[in-house]
């Protein structure tokens, strides 16, 4: 039974004998899609509660949440989660060298405001905004930030309720279905992922997953930003600002989990390209990258889409890659 899931950056199918179920609801800004075999869909509801926990956890909107009130109090008690979150972004920001920095709520939450009365800001005032990530004071029940700093979890937090809702599931033996949130999607057995074209309206390149747990992440600079894309969401905290010279990219690792795969497709989406390849090619896991512009110079395999921008890819055994036409044959 092939079950196809419409989502915001791919499409995906679910490859199985049994009969399924799904549910979309909204939680964390967006769309999340459980879907389950039909005699296990009692654990959808499980699967959407556990959401809730971590978002409640996790919210920098929310007045329950308990980032939103470090950045409003900036001396906390935390839940578990969010312990478990902020302990884990402090490791992403080593391995990605800075690039994964959730300081940079300076700009997304107090600059740009996305998510709620977004608007355009100026390089001057991007310039003057405060990031810094070690400013952190972490322990396991408490959180205590400066006041010039804020914080944001949007890089890794939906990669991190699909991690929570996998390990229930996990742990009661349930072994097929989908958990989507967005473009953070885990496979719990097998299935067949179509990544979509950010120019256009068709997918560019689809794949069956060889491995069950098979994690799936998405960034892009494509959907969420204010005006045009050049006052997108993914910021370089470098030099902060929006990048500009990746569309897409997309990670795919059995090895790796959501958060992890999240974050580095956070991060490594705002890195200079050559810097993110060379980056990406030490970890287990498979890419598909595609540029904002026409550039030869990557040393890896480029190919043109519409004569116009680069697709580069990295495949891995964990992976069978077709054409789009030959997968619905």
């Amino acid at each position: 039974m092939l079950i196809l899931l419409l989502l915001s950056c791919c499409y995906c199918f679910i490859l199985t004998a049994q009969e399924q179920y799904s549910r979309t609801q909204i939680h964390m800004g967006t769309l999340m899609t459980i879907t389950l075999p039909s005699h296990q869909k009692a654990w959808i509801e499980k699967g959407f509660a556990r959401i809730k926990e971590v978002d409640r956890a996790l919210s920098s909107f929310q007045q329950y949440g308990d980032i939103y009130r470090l950045n409003h109090e900036h001396n906390v008690s935390i839940a578990p989660d969010t312990y478990e979150a902020l302990r884990l972004s402090q490791d992403y920001y080593v391995q990605t060298q800075g690039y994964f920095d959730i300081s940079v709520g300076a700009v997304t939450k107090k600059l740009y405001r996305f998510g709620t009365n977004q608007r355009q800001t100026t390089p001057e005032a991007l310039q003057k905004a405060t990031l810094n990530a070690n400013a952190l004071i972490l322990t396991p029940h408490r959180a205590i930030t400066p006041k010039n700093i804020t914080l944001d979890l949007g890089g890794m937090g939906k990669g991190f309720a699909v991690d929570k809702v996998a390990a229930l599931y996990r742990a009661h033996h349930i072994t097929e279905g989908i958990i989507a949130a967005s473009g953070d999607i885990r496979c719990l057995g097998l299935c067949s992922i179509a990544i979509e074209d950010p120019f256009g309206t068709t997918p560019l390149i689809h794949f069956r997953t060889r491995n069950p747990h098979t994690a799936i992440s998405t960034s892009g600079n494509y959907r969420r930003y204010v005006g045009s894309t050049q006052h997108n969401h993914l910021i370089d905290p470098k030099h902060q600002r929006s990048q500009q010279q990746i569309a897409s990219l997309t990670l795919i690792s059995p090895y790796l989990d959501n958060s992890t795969l999240d974050a580095y497709a956070t991060a490594a989406s705002v890195m200079p390209i050559q810097h993110a390849l060379q980056f990406l090619d030490r970890l287990k896991l498979a890419y598909v990258m595609i540029t904002t512009q026409h550039n030869t110079n990557y040393q890896k395999n480029p190919r043109l889409i519409n004569g116009k921008k680069i697709l580069i890819i990295k495949e891995m055994t964990i992976l069978r890659t077709f054409s789009w036409e030959d997968a619905l044959l």
